[in-house]
């Protein structure tokens, strides 16, 4: 199934704009979310099927959200990217153990953004 709902969880307002512009003039519609505690309600409210993910924020970082997200059966299904500015491989792999499907580092691309989406949602 084509993904055509997607929750951005990020703590800067710009970020967010940044991501929604590029999601939006898409055609995907999408929900935001200012912090890990927001993003676990929105998930179980507006059902995503994608959820793009900070790392450091207020509260739980994003890894944190990530592996709540993915031990939860009612939400594992749904994919996460996570979009940070922490470029490390460490990172990166950290990330995809917490149960991210992938991990982008900002300032992300919107191409590449595009294309990571569309391999996930066939």
């Amino acid at each position: 199934m084509a993904i055509q709902k997607i929750l951005i969880v990020d703590d800067s307002p710009t970020e967010r704009y940044y991501l929604t512009d590029i999601l939006v003039k898409n055609g995907f519609s999408v929900t935001t979310a200012d912090n890990g505690e927001d993003a676990l309600a929105k998930i179980r409210s507006e059902k995503p099927q994608l959820i793009l993910m900070d790392v450091v924020m207020p509260g739980a970082n994003g890894f944190q959200v990530t592996r709540s997200i993915a031990r939860d059966p009612e939400l594992s299904q749904v994919p996460i990217i996570i979009c940070s500015s922490k470029n490390q491989e460490t990172d990166r792999i950290w990330g995809m153990r917490q149960g991210a499907k992938d991990y982008l580092v900002k300032p992300v691309d919107p191409a590449q953004l595009l294309a990571r989406i569309a391999t996930l949602g066939g």
